[in-house]
C-alpha cells in the first residue's frame, strides 16, 4: 500500500473556511427549508442532531438518485428525514423512495418536511424492524439506489438483504464508515467495531465494486455488478 507519498496522498485538512467554499461552490449549502429541518431537529433532538447527514452528503444523495435516472430507492434510516428529503428531490415523477424506521416521534418531524418539500407522493414510510421490511420487499433485482444509515450493527444483515435486490448497475451507498476515524483503533468501541466488521464484509463481496469516500463520517459506494462482471 502506498501511505505517506506525496504523489498519492493528496487530501487536504478541512478547514472551516474551506468547508464553506466547498458548500458554496458545489452548490450544497442547504436551501431554506433543509437549513429548518436542521435547527428544529437540533431543538427537538440535541443529542442526537448528528444523525442527519451533512449538508454535501445531502446534495450528493439528490446527484446520484438523478444521476442514476433511479426509480426505485429504499432507505434505511429515516430519522428527521433530512436525507429522505434529499433522496426524494432527486426522483422522477412516479419515482418512490420506501423508508424505514422504528421511531414515530422522529418520523413525524420527517412527514411535515416531506409534505412542505412537495415530496410527500414519492415517499413510502414503513415503520418497523428495518430487515422485516426489506424482507417484505420482492426478492427479485429490481432496486436502482439503496442507502443505510442506521444502527450499525445491523449493517451487514441490510446488505445482505438489499444486494439480491439490487438491479445490475445499482447503487448501494453506506454512511459512517470510516466512523470518526475510530475503524482503525487497536481496541474500536462497539458501533466502530461494527462497521469495521462490515466494511471487511463489503470489500470481500464480490457481487458489487465498491470505493469508499472521505465525505462526512465516510461514505461507501458499491455498484452491483451484472452477472458475469468481475470488479476490479
Amino acid at each position: 500500500m502506498l501511505r505517506n507519498d506525496p504523489l498519492t496522498q493528496r487530501n487536504l485538512p478541512l478547514t472551516s473556511e474551506l468547508y464553506d467554499y466547498l458548500l458554496t461552490q458545489g452548490r450544497m449549502v442547504p436551501d431554506a427549508l433543509l437549513a429548518e429541518l436542521v435547527e428544529r431537529t437540533r431543538e427537538a433532538a440535541p443529542g442526537q442532531a448528528h444523525m442527519s447527514v451533512a449538508p454535501e452528503e445531502g446534495a450528493l444523495l439528490t446527484f446520484l438518485v438523478r444521476l442514476l435516472g433511479a426509480t426505485r430507492v429504499v432507505e434505511v434510516g429515516t430519522f428527521t428525514g433530512f436525507s429522505s428529503l434529499c433522496l426524494a428531490r432527486g426522483l422522477p415523477a412516479g419515482g418512490l423512495l420506501v423508508t424505514c424506521d422504528v421511531s414515530d416521534e422522529w418520523t413525524r418531524l420527517a412527514r411535515e418536511f416531506w409534505s412542505r418539500g412537495g415530496v410527500a407522493d414519492r415517499i413510502e414510510l414503513r415503520l418497523g424492524p428495518a430487515l422485516d421490511t426489506l424482507r417484505a420487499l420482492p426478492a427479485e433485482p429490481h432496486l436502482d439506489l439503496a442507502f443505510i444509515d442506521a444502527d450499525k450493527p445491523g449493517y451487514v444483515g441490510y446488505w445482505e438483504e438489499l444486494v439480491p435486490r439490487l438491479r445490475p448497475g445499482a447503487l448501494l451507498m453506506a454512511d459512517n464508515t470510516l466512523f470518526s476515524g475510530e475503524v482503525i483503533d487497536e481496541y474500536p468501541g462497539e458501533k466502530a467495531a461494527a462497521i469495521r466488521v462490515f466494511n471487511e464484509h463489503a470489500r470481500r463481496d464480490p457481487r458489487v465494486e465498491l470505493v469508499i469516500l472521505p465525505i462526512a463520517d465516510g461514505l461507501t459506494l458499491a455498484r452491483r455488478l451484472p452477472s458475469g462482471e468481475v470488479g476490479a
